[in-house]
């Protein structure tokens, strides 16, 4: 389920840690021969089962609403009335996990924070704990496929699009039931707009996008439309697939501010497949889900081979990575997701992984890669000189990088958008060059060396600047200082608090920054890449980046409402910003490195096309029943189990085969 969070917000800085399972930097060890005898906790020949059954009664089916008003036999007359849906060949439902599935059992992780409410709107809501758990609760309207990332059902089963793409009309369900048994209607889809829209919740943020919408309109107990105040196509995504709908008979009738109070600690009903329930919270300690067996839509082919435990369990250890490693290894947390490459290589390789009672895997796919490197100022001297910059850039030996500090681990990046759809597969591969890069330097009048060996231009001055990083990442530094060096450059590395380093970033007082921006599914170029930002402070223009036809595409893209296209717009944009070489960027890792229990079952694919992280064990795997028993009976005399391949290159294939058979298309339409 769409996390909302991943969709709304201006691109931010990452300078966090991961929350979940292991994603630390210690150095530490222990011997894996103490623990090596001890089976993990939900490890048990025999599967249990722990789901419940939510509701004491549950409505009945309403036979008394009339087709054209959304009740049964609406989808004969769908077509007609100017509504479509979404249906899948048998290829692609293979695609929504993998028939073998089997429910039951308990899967444990490990958290580093409890969260600071249970809410999932409002005030301390807006962290990753709330809506991970917030995603097996509650549902859109609408969901995202996980083949094209399109729009299919949610609680609504059709939907419409006025022509001037203003106005938008979702058809509810009408077998769709929250957790207490009481159907979803549209009062309900009304209710939550309007608990986004009160400001006593205390998030801002909600009032700036759902402040776009009129208030929705209930057409019919099943029918619910809503208006946008400006047109973009992110609206209908807003609303459609990134709003969780929550039950108006619950929240109907209440302020922003009792929401706040009443929901504090515990949660609402849903419509989604878990539940929360109160005797499994645990305040700074651990908190579970609990599926339920009156799961409205469990028996959806798109859906009965999702979800598979019976109860997934977050146990909280604060800000102690190697403590979270060892209770892994130690059998107390089912998977662990290995985000340090050093940990990879050299951690790895413990007797558990030798004998196959571990699993680990390199799982590629096209999840957003974000960007990584070092950010001219090309408002300044010495990067307002483009000649500069490509030099710069063919000075930075990445591939030396890679291979000697990241254990060659990574990929180089020729893109904002590296490894996703959005790339532009004709971006220079930029390579070592100092050769090149010195013709460009002569070009740009440093022509000259003083007796120190430091390049300088023909007023004498020396080709020196300051970048500001923190002591942390000096490791990663220093080689580029280095490089820069041997060429007569003098770049002169200060330590500075985060705080500094942001105010100077912002304030725009730095020559080169070092820079790691997360990914989105869905890009939002305006935000970082603006001419109108370029010259003001307190925006993600970060270099001062200005295009005229990067402006024009901004535009059609916040109106575009068909994908393809504006993954074409996307493309020209990545293209025209890397030839402005507004920054060096430096590698990317388009995969998750997971350690797992030998245990699992999963699908061929293993982690969702773009989400592709930890995220898709929840979704996606399951307890394999034979595979526990071969654990238990490994474990206990001692002997080896088979070891798979590391490397899962599905959606690597998948790509390449998609886009074969688009060519072949594009072809086939030309003749």
């Amino acid at each position: 389920m769409l996390n909302k969070r991943n969709l709304f917000g201006i691109i931010c800085l990452i300078v966090s840690l991961s929350i979940f399972s292991g994603c630390g930097n210690s150095e530490k060890k222990t011997d894996d021969k103490d623990v090596l005898s001890k089976k993990p906790e939900s490890s048990v020949s025999e599967i249990q089962k722990f789901a419940v059954k939510t509701a004491e009664t549950t409505a009945p089916k309403d036979t008394e609403t009339p087709p054209e008003q959304g009740g049964y036999g609406f989808e004969d007359m769908a077509d007609k009335m100017g509504y479509v849906t979404r249906t899948f060949s048998e290829e692609e439902m293979s695609m929504f996990g993998d028939p073998g599935a089997t429910k039951g059992g308990i899967l444990t992780t490990i958290t580093s924070r409890y969260p600071a409410t249970l809410r999932t709107e409002g005030q301390n809501s807006n962290y990753v704990e709330n809506s991970t758990f917030g995603g097996f609760l509650y549902e859109g309207l609408l969901q995202l496929d996980p083949i094209k990332y399109d729009f299919m059902p949610g609680i609504a089963t059709h939907w419409k699009v006025s022509d001037d793409k203003m106005q938008f009309w979702f058809r509810i369900n009408p077998n769709a039931r929250w957790s207490d048994g009481k159907p979803v209607i549209s009062d309900d889809v009304v209710a939550t707009w309007n608990l986004h829209m009160d400001e006593t919740i205390l998030s801002p943020s909600d009032q700036l996008t759902y402040g776009k919408f009129e208030q929705p309109v209930v057409e019919s107990k099943y029918i619910v439309s809503v208006k946008c105040k400006e047109l973009n196509w992110r609206n209908f995504l807003y609303f459609g697939a990134s709003m969780p709908i929550y039950p108006n008979h619950i929240i109907g009738d209440l302020t922003g501010t009792d929401y706040l109070e009443e929901f504090q600690n515990t949660t609402m009903p849903g419509t989604g497949p878990y539940i929360l329930l109160d005797k499994d919270v645990k305040n700074q300690i651990s908190y579970a889900v609990t599926r339920r067996l009156d799961y409205w839509d469990a028996d959806n082919p798109l859906q009965k081979y999702q979800y598979n435990f019976d109860k997934i369990k977050f146990v909280v250890v604060k800000d102690n990575a190697s403590l979270e490693f060892e209770k892994f290894k130690a059998g107390e947390q089912d998977f662990y997701t290995v985000s340090q490459a050093r940990r990879w290589v050299e951690d790895t390789d413990f007797e558990k992984v030798q004998k196959g009672w571990i699993q680990k895997r390199r799982i590629f796919s096209q999840k957003p890669s974000g960007t990584g490197g070092y950010a001219f100022n090309m408002r300044e001297w010495p990067f307002d000189d483009k000649r500069v910059r490509y030099a710069m850039s063919y000075l930075f030996n990445r591939e030396q990088l890679i291979e000697e500090l990241f254990y060659d681990q990574y990929i180089v990046q020729n893109s904002l958008y590296a490894g996703s759809v959005y790339e532009n597969p004709d971006n220079e591969k930029i390579q070592y060059n100092p050769e090149k890069a010195m013709e460009l330097l002569e070009e740009a009048g440093w022509t000259e060396r003083n007796e120190e060996g430091w390049l300088v231009n023909q007023e004498g001055k020396v080709f020196r600047f300051n970048i500001g990083v923190v002591k942390a990442v000096d490791y990663v530094v220093t080689p580029l200082q280095q490089m820069l060096r041997d060429n007569g450059i003098d770049m002169q590395i200060k330590f500075v608090d985060g705080n500094t380093l942001w105010k100077q970033l912002m304030d725009r007082s730095f020559v080169m920054y070092m820079q790691s921006w997360g990914g989105l599914v869905f890009p939002n170029p305006e935000t970082s890449l603006k001419s109108s930002l370029a010259d003001q402070s307190d925006n993600n223009n970060i270099s001062g980046f200005k295009s005229e036809r990067v402006d024009e595409l901004c535009a059609m893209y916040d109106v575009e409402f068909d994908q393809q296209k504006r993954i074409d717009i996307i493309r020209e944009i990545d293209g025209i910003v890397m030839e402005e070489r507004p920054a060096m960027l430096s590698h990317y890792a388009p995969y998750t490195r997971i350690l797992f229990w030998n245990k699992f079952g999963y699908p061929e694919f293993m982690v969702h096309r773009f989400v592709g992280d930890y995220r898709s064990i929840f979704q996606y795997w399951w307890f394999d029943q034979e595979k526990v028993a071969q654990l238990d009976q490994a474990m206990e005399n001692n002997t080896a189990l088979e070891s798979g391949e590391v490397e899962v290159n599905f959606w690597t294939k998948f790509a390449e085969k998609e886009k074969m058979s688009q060519a072949t298309q594009s072809e086939s339409d030309g003749q």
